[in-house]
């Protein structure tokens, strides 16, 4: 058993997204893990680029309302204790909405992410 450190709160990229977000890894495995945990939190308007996961997404919101949109899709708002689930490979982006902070837990697989 091992207790992880955790690096520092990081801004994430502007190439990723639009507004700011900032990231907690809550934990990176190592091989053969290929588990992924972070806490994302979005200021208001912020939001992904259009993106996808080789295995998948799971987003656990926190707090705010998030608010989530599959290419062609409607524009879903999801609450705390919503989980939203992205299949392998369809592309979408999440965020918060015009007025509000929104946080969810990003939980994935792997750095397959285009």
């Amino acid at each position: 058993m091992e207790l992880l450190k955790r690096p520092a709160t990081a801004k994430l990229p502007a190439q990723w997204f639009t507004g700011d977000a900032y990231a907690d890894v809550v934990y990176r495995g190592e091989d053969p893990s290929r588990a992924r945990a972070n806490v994302v939190r979005f200021a208001p308007g912020a939001r992904t680029a259009w993106h996808s996961h080789g295995l998948g997404q799971a987003l656990y919101i926190v707090d705010g309302i998030a608010l989530i949109q599959s290419r062609g899709g409607g524009i879903l708002e999801a609450r705390p204790g919503d989980v939203v689930w992205t299949p392998p490979g369809e592309e979408h982006w999440h965020g918060a909405g015009p007025d509000r902070f929104m946080t969810h837990l990003a939980l994935w697989e792997g750095d397959d992410v285009d």
